[in-house]
């Protein structure tokens, strides 16, 4: 049921991943709960794809299947975002490397760095998603978050990725925000990918999940090869929820930026409003790259409401904004970030717009900046 590459992206979403049918089976097959598999007792696991639970389960690569074919590339999925990550870099990269990290990208990545990476000999350095970038001579490994979170600029990762070959150096770019239908970073060079599927890719808000995907085997085994030792897996329940969710993230996002649009425009037209932050308005420096690299907006923005008291008295007069961490999800969400130790101002907002109605949304948000 695997829909072909020309067909649209609601297409795809739906039938990512789905096995050919059959006359009597679920167009999605139940979740495989296993632990142990019977095995062949002349040639044991080589007779057969599954042979323990952690390393083999059908469900997780049904799931790595649809994940794959709207990337366009093999797909490891991991027990969670930071686990995709963390484990990408620790099979990488070896004493004595240096990795360049967005100085702005995901806090806990940069934590993770300087706490872990550097203390087993990883030389650590960081630049601005949006540039300048230093010269990546000597660099093993450079990773780009784009658009990057929460302060959503943008970098050109086809640029990026062609000066980093030349001089040597891997590109892997996180693609959480953009999701792939946003973008696909190996189509613009990339030699990896990295997400939290946690976000928009399944939308749900019931879910932990990572993935690390690639076209190049030598680079996807040692971390196919790290996840099954450190055993990082997801479950088989959450594989194949997140695979039953993927095939609404077509809808989903469509929804999400049109209100991000619309929330937008709203929000820049409010003197009371600051630093407001979305991709997509003509405006905004990330403009002109996320307009010829993306080929859909997120519908995350962020803004500056002055202080932390006003950003708890927006929310408490909201009656569709809910306080809550994460993006992507069906309900419309406020984060102020610096209360989980993002380097931002204390009135800083990152807004996760979800699926309700864009009429509603904008007249309860306005209610809410009024009140």
């Amino acid at each position: 049921m695997n829909a072909p590459t020309n067909d649209g992206d609601g297409t795809r979403c739906v039938r990512a991943g789905l096995p050919e049918p059959a006359p009597g089976d679920p167009f999605l097959p139940g979740p495989v709960l296993a632990a142990p598999y019977h095995l062949d007792p002349w040639r044991g696991p080589a007779a057969s794809p599954n042979g323990y639970g952690r390393p083999d389960n059908p469900t997780r690569r049904l799931l790595e299947a649809a994940i794959g074919e709207l990337e366009g590339g093999d797909v490891r999925v991991f027990a969670s975002g930071q686990a995709a990550i963390t484990g990408l870099l620790l099979a990488l990269l070896r004493p004595g490397d240096t990795v360049l990290l967005p100085a702005d990208g995901y806090f806990p990545v940069r934590t993770f760095a300087t706490d872990t990476l550097a203390g087993i000999g990883v030389r650590v350095r960081f630049a601005p998603t949006a540039g300048p970038y230093p010269s990546f001579g000597g660099v093993r490994l450079v990773l780009l978050e784009t658009p990057a979170n929460p302060g959503l600029d943008v970098a050109d990762v086809a640029a990026l990725a062609r000066d980093a070959h030349a001089a040597g150096t891997l590109v892997a770019v996180d693609n959480t925000t953009a999701t792939p239908l946003g973008q696909r970073p190996l189509d613009l060079g990339a030699d990896l990918v990295v997400a939290s599927g946690t976000k928009a890719l399944t939308g749900h808000s019931d879910l932990l999940l990572g993935y690390v995907a690639s076209r190049t085997p030598e680079l996807l085994d040692p971390v196919t090869a790290w996840r099954t030792v450190t055993g990082a897996v997801p479950g088989a329940f959450d594989a194949w929820l997140a695979h039953r969710s993927l095939a609404t993230l077509d809808l989903r996002l469509a929804r999400q930026s049109a209100n991000a649009e619309a929330l937008a425009r709203l929000l820049a037209g409010r003197p009371d409003v600051t630093g407001l932050r979305w991709p997509g308005l003509p405006g905004d420096p990330a403009y002109p790259v996320a307009a010829a690299q993306m080929r859909r907006l997120p519908g995350v923005l962020s803004f500056d409401l002055g202080d932390a008291e006003r950003v708890g008295r927006f929310v408490d007069a909201a009656r569709l904004v809910a306080a809550a961490t994460s993006f992507g999800g069906l309900h419309t969400t406020a984060d102020r970030r610096a209360q989980w130790g993002d380097d931002t101002a204390p009135g800083f907002v990152r807004l996760s717009c979800g699926v309700e109605d864009t009429a509603d949304l904008l007249a309860d948000v306005t209610t809410a900046l009024d009140a």
